[in-house]
């Protein structure tokens, strides 16, 4: 009987979708949290409510904290390559290297991890194991607690409906030779900007949007970064 139910629940979970499989599964880790910090306790007790208030005095450090305040979603960044001739393989989520030991090739998987809540929450993370799964594991726990708030708004001089719809005012990040600037969009112009800064914004809750971009933006690790670095200096608006 036991068998008949198991085998029942795994077909369920077939039909399931990724996000409804990965919902399901955050339900499931709440209900076992138990809380190891002050804050955890309070989130966990239903004392803290909003999290804009932790970002501003505290520091985040159980992704429980971040998933009993948010309805998050998730989203890989592609860091790596696949085999190619001549190095012209297609763009893939996993990065791989290798270790030369006496034992032989040891191989090692890394990713990037954007997580947001499409209405001004979002954070980067990254992960490295020597399996994928975990990896992605270690890079959705890092992005979780890298959560930052984004200040949205409508700052392009084509547009007066004051709506949050873009960000308030010209703004532009760095990570070593990759450079963004980000510039306020009127509403219909949609994410003007590469793909992977795209998943940024688009989780960030940014609908319209002019980039332009410097140095090696190939380098999406270096890329995403400067994004996310672009975004943290809204909040001083």
């Amino acid at each position: 009987m036991e068998k008949i139910e198991g085998e029942e629940k795994e077909r369920k979970k077939e039909r399931l979708t990724p996000e409804e499989i990965e919902r399901i599964e955050t339900e499931k880790r709440l209900k076992d949290w138990i809380p190891k910090t002050k804050l955890g306790k309070k989130v966990k007790e239903g004392k803290i409510k909003d999290i804009g208030e932790i970002l501003k005095k505290e520091k985040i450090l159980e992704p429980e904290i971040v998933e009993s305040l948010l309805n998050l979603k998730s989203d890989l960044l592609f860091i790596g390559q696949a085999k190619g001739k001549f190095g012209g393989g297609k763009r893939r989520a996993w990065r791989q290297t290798q270790k030369k030991t006496k034992e032989g090739n040891i191989p090692t998987f890394s990713c990037m991890v954007v997580v947001g809540n499409g209405d001004g929450y979002v954070g980067i993370g990254y992960g490295r194991a020597k399996e994928t799964l975990p990896a992605r594991a270690k890079a959705l726990r890092n992005a979780k607690l890298n959560i930052i708030k984004v200040e949205r708004g409508c700052g392009s001089f084509d547009c007066l409906c004051q709506e949050k719809h873009s960000i308030p005012l010209k703004t532009q990040g760095k990570c070593s030779s990759s450079r963004i600037i980000l510039f306020p969009a009127p509403q219909g112009t949609g994410l003007v900007a590469g793909d992977e800064v795209k998943k940024i914004l688009r989780l960030a809750g940014i609908k319209d949007i002019y980039s332009k971009t410097f140095g090696q933006t190939k380098t999406t690790f270096n890329l995403a970064k400067a994004t996310i670095n672009a975004l943290k200096k809204l909040k001083h608006y």
